[in-house]
């Protein structure tokens, strides 16, 4: 598959990038300081530019079989980045012969009980909030989309952390997922390998998912 991959230099989409190079795929990487990123493989393409800005990166994503976008508004410290970028996408790749489109989302607004999201926890720390209110946007955005696109929405586990790639993990929808201990927990190399399962699959579209151990 040749999958465009924005935010290859954050944490998560540096595992999504080495995910996707080590299963063979065709990666272009589409990145604001190409600086930054220090993998260089055959099956990877650089290319400079900002997914606020299409013209920067559309001729470079046409005909990819799939867009992964791993975007933070922390650098810039503008959260309504989020639900703008997931805009633009949704509007500009059908344009450009992309069917398919998976967000690595925030879990922020995952359920802990019906009506109550994570992020209405009092001990929710704060610094975090904006960020995952607007992931929490971000997600209204794709719901309330007309555009044809095949997006894939994908929280991760309440405490996403560093860890060993097992391979395994269980998928749930709108509620957070815990295991037998109240813990909701996945690393960042098994939530890549998640992610990738979901675009070879070409499952779950147009809804958002969760993945925890």
């Amino acid at each position: 598959m040749h999958i465009a991959l924005f935010g290859a230099t954050g944490h998560i989409g540096h595992a999504i990038l080495a995910e996707a190079l080590a299963r063979g795929h065709d990666v272009t990487a589409i990145v604001r300081e190409p600086g930054r990123l220090d993998t260089r493989q055959d099956k990877l393409r650089v290319v400079t530019g900002d997914v606020a800005d299409p013209q920067t990166w559309l001729a470079a994503v046409r005909g990819s079989d799939a867009v992964v976008a791993s975007l933070s508004a922390r650098r810039d410290g503008n959260p309504d980045s989020l639900p703008g970028n997931a805009r633009i996408l949704l509007d500009q790749l059908p344009a450009a012969g992309v069917p398919r489109l998976v967000w690595v989302g925030g879990a922020g607004s995952l359920e802990t009980s019906p009506g109550v999201r994570v992020l209405d926890d009092p001990n929710f720390p704060a610094a975090w909030k904006p960020e995952a209110e607007a992931q929490g946007r971000a997600l209204e955005t794709f719901r309330a989309s007309a555009s044809p696109l095949a997006w894939t929405y994908i929280s991760p586990a309440a405490l996403i952390e560093d860890g060993a790639r097992t391979g395994h993990y269980r998928i749930g929808g709108d509620q957070l997922l815990a295991d037998a201990s109240g813990v909701s927990r996945i690393s960042v190399a098994d939530y890549a390998a998640a992610l990738l399962d979901r675009v070879e699959k070409g499952d779950a579209t147009r809804r958002r998912i969760t993945v925890a151990y």
